[in-house]
């Protein structure tokens, strides 16, 4: 007996591979591995943000290696793509990680470096602060101003820009005398019938306006600053600086002008340096004198700075002339005077020898800081 027998079969579906398709997916996913680990590795050597941000917009970055992998995937069917597709966005994920945890580990490194730098070592000595001083001429002319101070003496001021009057008619010097020849003036324009006007050439009127304003007894000094006509060398600027002294009082005499010169010269440079004094001639004076102590380089030996004499001129004085004590409406029968007027450019030059009075108006700090 034959016995037949049915059986149920269940369709078998066959998948098919296209081995090109199959070898582009391996080749992707070896390509992904090795783009990983080239791009940790490179990773691991940068330094600064510089190299990182060339970094990411070479593995990251729109045009980049693995965006165009990416843009392959289309390539690939549909199961495999999924595969493919997995594997680039998981590597993507893994390098984008990689790229925020380098990114904090330099800005911790260079935080630390930053907080290193402004550490302060409180065992290190302090860091010295740079401070100004005066100018060379502001120190001298201070250092006279206290000499005559302690001597009795007022200090007093007066303007730049000076009346033709108290700068000569009221010192002797009329319109017509010589000695407005020697003295530059820089004149200054004024308006149609007022009193010409100029830049002082001294502050001897200083002391014509104190004389003309003070009742007796008058002890003043005038510090400022004086203007000449002239060209600059190494012994002349149109610019510089005066102290004007000026007594009157009864019974003063020559002898009082020679004590208080010399007590000046011994307190400014030196108790052993020598002084004279010799005739010479100032039209506001009578009689006039000129100062001079020993030369401070060749000790009155002769050298080029003193002419070969031995001496130099740091002043002239003289008592003051009646004629200025009348203008300034003293009675010179009663009264009497002596007046002095220092340079003071020139008692630095002397004292620290510097041969050109330009340095002093030249700005150069490796001048300046030596005073």
């Amino acid at each position: 007996m034959v016995t037949e027998l049915s059986c149920c079969l269940t369709p078998l579906v066959v998948i098919t591979y296209n081995p090109r398709q199959l070898k582009l997916k391996t080749t992707m996913l070896k390509q992904l591995q090795e783009l990983k680990l080239k791009a940790l590795q490179e990773l691991e050597s940068i330094r600064d943000f510089k190299q990182l941000e060339s970094w990411r917009i070479q593995y990251l970055g729109k045009k980049s290696s693995l965006t165009t992998m990416l843009r392959r995937l289309a390539s690939l069917p549909l199961a495999e793509r999924k595969t493919a597709g997995a594997r680039a966005n998981q590597v993507k994920a893994d390098l984008e990680d990689s790229l925020r945890q380098k990114e904090q580990a330099l800005r911790e490194v260079q935080l630390a470096t930053h907080v290193k730098a402004e550490t302060i070592d409180i065992t290190l000595p302090g860091r010295p602060a740079p401070t100004g001083r005066l100018h060379p001429i502001t120190q001298t002319l201070n250092e006279i101003c206290d000499i005559f101070a302690a001597m009795g003496f007022q200090v007093v001021e007066g303007p730049d820009v000076e009346w033709d009057y108290y700068n000569f008619e009221a010192l002797n010097i009329p319109e017509e005398h010589p000695a407005r020849d020697t003295m530059s003036t820089c004149w200054v324009e004024t308006d149609s019938g007022e009193r010409p006007m100029l830049l002082r050439t001294h502050t001897t009127s200083v002391s014509a306006r104190t004389i003309e304003r003070t009742t007796p007894p008058i002890r003043v000094v005038a510090p400022g600053k004086v203007y000449r006509y002239e060209a600059s060398d190494a012994t002349h600027v149109p610019m510089f600086h005066q102290v004007d002294g000026q007594v009157v009082d009864k019974g003063i005499t020559m002898a009082d002008l020679k004590g208080t010169l010399y007590e000046f010269a011994r307190r400014f440079f030196g108790e052993e340096r020598p002084v004279r004094f010799r005739c010479d001639y100032f039209p506001f004076v009578e009689p006039g004198v000129e100062m001079a102590i020993g030369c401070l380089v060749c000790d009155g030996q002769g050298c080029r700075l003193c002419g070969h004499s031995g001496w130099i001129e740091i002043l002239g004085a003289g008592m003051t002339h009646p004629r200025v004590l009348q203008l300034g409406g003293i009675d010179p029968e009663i009264y009497s005077g002596f007046a002095f007027g220092i340079g003071i450019e020139r008692l630095p030059m002397l004292r620290y020898g510097i041969d050109d009075i330009r340095l002093f108006y030249g700005s150069d700090l490796r001048f300046l800081r030596q005073f």
